[in-house]
């Protein structure tokens, strides 16, 4: 009944001392010459004392209530409705009993949340809550369970605030552990934390845990994952950033939501990613998924806007003023500050600092009154069968995916070709379909911006193949020709590569004869094997990689090398 707690319910049991008697006579409640049969209950003193007398009729006596209070999760138990003033009828407990939401461990299901159940039922005939949502233990990143011995405690206020490794330490020491316990765990914390643990924040500590949900009951916390999220909070930071610049101090938010007919493609393709994000996590924060939920709105934020839309708007924004391009600047303004107003009231609830200081930092709307992000509207869906403009645009997203496809290819060969990034040769993307032309057309400026080429022209079938180029075959429908004159000498790049594959040859050479040794297999550790035969392949794929260039180098210099069409 009792853990011997200071503070809770005192148990309302009184024990009887009749007058005159001595001590032995009466016993020690608790004690081993107790007397159970003078025990009475009582909610107060004068209903125990009614049940003493009648229980001892005509004799007088003391009552002395018991010291103990009930358990814990007794106390626990009372919860969702004492706090609302229970058992008198308060307004608070007609306006807000029964509740909606539990959100606890799976750990005390029955120590707590049965309790819970049991008692508001028999108390007020209602069940306290409608639902409950089991939260993970949280485990350290070998998925061990914490333990100050093995010293793989993570205090969440050192992974936000940051502590080096010597203080990580000192938290082992003056507590009950042995010295032997101590060294043990400073070892281990040596192991996982050699330079301490960097300083993360709230909302990196937050996001991180949230995002760990999808492994099931248990979460194990690896500190370097917080670390991440860190970082991409200065990616958010730097964002907002740069829309403040590229804004102006005179710029004026749109004052109702953005119609899409007359948007630049980017801009659709922008806002459609956002009609995606807003509704993967609305449906998945009302699902209580909140690993998709972190996924859909990571995913919107880093790939989508930081990584594409924020590279596509500077080549706009820093056009040259003309009428049509005013037009298409004040049309890519809009959509990044929607993007950003959107996406920082869809991150919010998970992390709530950085995006409070963020969004107070972006220009309002004239219609806006919320004070804070965390009173202002949550984001909905844009659909025209809402009444509102339809955002969802499914063929400006295929067109994308071409635009992408192609800027990977241009980066593969701007790699495998060694260019500086300094360089910016020209572009030739021969399509073989109008819907490939049409996406190559729509994002030509966009895909020149982030694969850093001066120009890029698409071609038809039936025009001239280009020479002195870089090829790569995307698809049937898609063919990149990356000009490379002027750029590279293929004369020399062809002398350095077999430079370097003549030393990589040598490499593979004297592997072989050290691996081909009779007792190798017998004699040389298991470890060292197989860091051999890693080597050895390691090896095998860079002759090959550099054959290959070799050849690519042989083929510009021998034009006829080049199929009249690809």
């Amino acid at each position: 009944i009792s853990r011997q707690l200071w503070w809770g319910h005192r148990i309302p049991a009184y024990y009887v001392r009749f007058e005159g008697e001595t001590e032995e006579e009466a016993g020690m409640p608790g004690g081993s010459s107790e007397n159970l049969d003078r025990w009475v209950i009582g909610r107060e003193a004068p209903e125990a004392m009614v049940e003493a007398s009648k229980k001892f009729p005509g004799r007088k006596f003391t009552l002395e209530q018991d010291e103990d209070v009930l358990d814990t999760w007794f106390s626990s138990g009372l919860f969702p409705f004492s706090v609302f003033g229970w058992p008198d009828q308060t307004p608070d407990l007609a306006e807000f009993y029964p509740t909606a939401l539990l959100e606890t461990g799976h750990d005390i299901m029955f120590f707590w949340v049965a309790r819970m159940v049991m008692m508001g039922m028999k108390l007020t005939g209602k069940v306290p809550f409608k639902q409950v949502y089991l939260h993970a233990m949280v485990r350290d990143a070998h998925g061990r369970k914490m333990s100050k011995s093995l010293g793989n405690v993570i205090d969440p206020l050192n992974v936000i605030e940051g502590i080096s490794l010597k203080d990580l330490h000192a938290t082992l020491e003056g507590g009950n552990l042995d010295a032997k316990e101590v060294k043990k765990a400073q070892e281990g914390q040596t192991v996982d934390y050699p330079e301490g643990i960097p300083e993360c924040g709230t909302d990196a500590m937050r996001f991180a845990l949230v995002a760990y949900t999808a492994q099931g009951r248990d979460i194990n916390l690896d500190v370097l994952r917080v670390v991440g999220y860190r970082h991409w909070c200065n990616k958010m930071w730097n964002a907002v950033r740069f829309a403040m610049k590229n804004l102006g101090p005179e710029y004026a938010p749109p004052e109702a939501s953005l119609e899409t007919a007359d948007l630049p493609p980017a801009s659709k393709w922008v806002l459609s990613r956002l009609n995606h994000a807003i509704t993967s996590m609305v449906a998945a924060m009302e699902k209580y998924d909140f690993n998709t939920a972190t996924s859909a709105v990571y995913a919107f934020w880093q790939y989508d806007l930081c990584d594409v839309f924020i590279e596509l708007v500077k080549p706009v924004v820093a056009g040259a003023d003309e009428v049509a391009n005013e037009v298409a600047k004040k049309a890519t303004r809009d959509a990044l500050w929607t993007c950003l107003d959107a996406g920082l009231r869809l991150l919010h609830p998970i992390m709530p600092f950085v995006t409070e200081e963020l969004w107070q930092r972006l220009p309002r709307r004239r219609c806006e009154v919320a004070p804070s992000i965390m009173v202002a509207d949550y984001p909905e869906a844009m659909h025209e069968k809402d009444g509102n403009p339809e955002w969802t645009n499914e063929a400006v997203e295929a067109e994308m995916v071409v635009a992408q496809e192609i800027i990977k290819a241009v980066r593969a060969l701007r790699t495998a070709y060694s260019l500086p990034p300094k360089a910016k040769p020209k572009l030739f993307v021969l399509t073989r379909t109008s819907a490939a032309a049409a996406a190559a057309a729509s994002f030509s400026v966009g895909v020149a911006a982030i694969a850093g080429c001066d120009a890029v022209a698409v071609l038809a079938p039936t025009d001239a193949t280009p020479k002195y180029c870089g090829v790569t075959v995307i698809n049937e429908a898609v063919t990149i020709y990356l000009l490379l004159k002027d750029i590279v000498d293929p004369t020399t790049e062809i002398q350095k590569l077999g430079r370097k594959l003549a030393l990589v040859q040598k490499q593979v050479a004297d592997l072989n004869v050290k691996t081909g040794v009779v007792g190798y297999e017998s004699k040389v550790p298991a470890n060292v094997q197989k860091d051999n035969a890693e080597k050895l392949v390691s090896l095998c794929a860079e002759i090959k990689s550099t054959t290959a260039a070799i050849e690519q180098y042989k083929e510009m210099l021998d034009i006829e090398a080049f199929p009249a069409k690809p």
